[in-house]
């Protein structure tokens, strides 16, 4: 007898552990990249960046820090927002 598992919301996106799997074959070809750039040049930078980017990157509960930093940059930085003053008339 085969047992066949569903997750709840077939919409949802892929996740294996803590991450999505995107985020995951970023973490992955970052690492390999890291350790040939450690090894050869002999810099850890890449590796730090890697580090770093796997962290923010954690999701819980669908959400991670990284979603926070994007919308954060795009509401403080990134879109222009345009303020209009007028005074009020009050009767």
């Amino acid at each position: 007898m085969q047992l066949y598992y569903y997750p709840e919301n077939l919409a949802a996106k892929a996740t294996f552990w803590l991450w999505e799997l995107r985020d995951l074959v970023i973490v992955v070809f970052g690492v390999l990249l890291s350790i040939l750039a450690l090894t050869q040049v002999g810099i850890l930078l890449p590796l730090v960046a890697t580090a770093l980017f796997a962290f923010l990157s954690i999701r819980f509960d669908g959400v991670c820090i990284l979603d926070f930093i994007r919308c954060a940059l795009s509401f403080f930085l990134l879109t222009p927002q345009l303020f209009e003053w007028r005074p009020r008339y009050e009767d």
